[in-house]
C-alpha cells in the first residue's frame, strides 16, 4: 500500500502530471479555469487573452485600497498588493505591471486625501508602491514612460495633502530618479 504524503509538492504534482495525456491536461486545465476567477484572471494575463487583462487585479485593488465606507468595508493593503504579485506570477508583460503599480498609488492616494487615512505604516507602503513604479516606469521603452509619469506626479501632488510628509518623499524620489516634475 502507498503511503500518502501529508503536505504533497510541486514534485508530487510534476509526477502525478507525468501520467496525463494531453485530453487530461486540457480537461484539468479546464477545471481549474473553471474552480476560480483568480485561475482566469491568471491564465488570461498569462496567455494575453482578453480586451483588459488588467481589470480583474485593478477591481482587487480598488476593493482593497477605496473600500465603501457605507458597509464597513476594510482597508488592506496586503490583499492590494497580492493582486499585483498575481499578475506577475501570471508573467504579465511590464506594460501592464507598471500600469497595475501606477493604478495602485492613484488608487491609495485618492482615498487617503478625499476619505482620509491614518496609519504611518499604509503611508510607509504608499511611498514604497511609488518608489516601485518609478523603478517599473524605467524599463519601459522611452515612448510608453511620459503618460506614466505624468500620472505619478498627480499623485505626488495629491499626496501632499496627506500629510506625515508622504509628498515630500515622493518629491525626493522624483529627483533620486531623474523624473521631472
Amino acid at each position: 500500500m502507498a503511503t500518502k504524503k501529508a503536505n504533497p509538492s510541486w514534485i508530487d504534482i510534476k509526477a502525478k502530471l507525468a501520467d496525463f495525456d494531453r485530453d487530461g491536461l486540457l480537461g484539468l486545465l479546464q477545471d481549474l479555469y473553471a474552480a476560480s476567477k483568480d485561475n482566469q484572471a491568471f491564465l488570461h494575463a498569462r496567455l494575453r487573452l482578453g480586451d483588459d487583462v488588467l481589470k480583474p487585479y485593478k477591481a482587487t485593488i480598488s476593493r482593497w485600497l477605496w473600500p465603501d465606507v457605507f458597509k464597513n468595508q476594510d482597508i488592506s493593503v496586503a490583499k492590494a498588493k497580492k493582486a499585483i504579485a498575481d499578475y506577475k506570477k501570471a508573467g504579465g508583460p511590464t506594460g501592464g505591471l507598471a500600469e497595475l503599480v501606477v493604478f495602485y498609488c492613484e488608487q491609495d492616494s485618492g482615498f487617503c486625501a478625499e476619505v482620509g487615512q491614518d496609519d504611518e505604516s499604509h503611508f510607509d507602503a504608499l511611498v514604497r508602491m511609488f518608489e516601485h513604479a518609478l523603478k517599473t516606469i524605467a524599463t519601459l521603452p522611452e515612448a510608453n514612460r511620459p503618460s506614466l509619469w505624468k500620472r505619478l506626479n498627480a499623485v505626488r501632488q495629491r499626496s501632499h495633502n496627506i500629510g506625515y510628509g508622504v509628498g515630500e518623499n515622493m518629491d525626493e524620489l522624483l529627483a533620486e530618479h531623474g523624473v521631472d516634475d
